[in-house]
């Protein structure tokens, strides 16, 4: 049970979207610029470092969305829901190419504490061929979605447990994006 009065049937962030209007815009604009706009890093891979802190913050709902989205992004196939899992568990050993190993250091890193991302991090990323730009970005996603987890988790929103859920809710987002989005229609599992 949400600590604040939420609609009924919207579980994560959809609920507190919807219970703050005023709020959702700037916060869905956020997510579109950082995971769906203009980058050297695909969609895939933005969607995976979100994905990456989320597992690591623990937060189930966050973790799940971005994870179907990130497969989805993939393509769609149980094998892509398989590379995300991988990533989740041990993106060291995931296989990723070496850019995206050294990024998602970086990212995990931004999720314990932002002063732990060293300058051997960020060179060992330059050394995998991250730019600059990308660097920057992994750094701002994974802050962004320190900041998304904490909302949604710190609220006690309702979390469905079912997979299916989550992989409806992947495919929908692939192709709609996070920007004008109705997200009052409630959910059942």
């Amino acid at each position: 049970m949400a600590h604040i009065k939420l609609a009924d049937g919207l579980p994560g962030i959809r609920g507190l979207l919807v219970y703050s209007p005023r709020t959702a815009k700037p916060i869905g604009e956020l997510a579109e610029v950082l995971l769906r706009g203009p980058s050297t890093l695909s969609r895939a891979e933005r969607e995976l470092i979100a994905t990456h802190v989320s597992f690591r913050n623990e937060c189930h709902y966050c973790q799940s969305c971005h994870g179907a989205i990130a497969a989805e992004e993939f393509g769609g196939a149980d094998v892509d829901y398989a590379l995300v899992d991988q990533v989740k568990r041990n993106a060291e050993t995931a296989p990723v190419s070496a850019k995206m190993k050294a990024l998602l250091a970086i990212a995990g890193h931004v999720q314990q504490d932002g002063k732990r991302v060293t300058s051997a991090d960020v060179e060992r990323a330059r050394r995998e061929g991250a730019t600059d730009q990308e660097i920057h970005d992994v750094v701002l996603i994974a802050a962004a979605f320190c900041m998304f987890n904490r909302y949604v988790d710190g609220l006690g929103t309702w979390q469905p447990s079912n997979p299916a859920f989550y992989r409806e809710a992947g495919k929908r987002t692939s192709e709609l994006g996070y920007v004008n989005r109705d997200y009052s229609t409630p959910v059942r599992e």
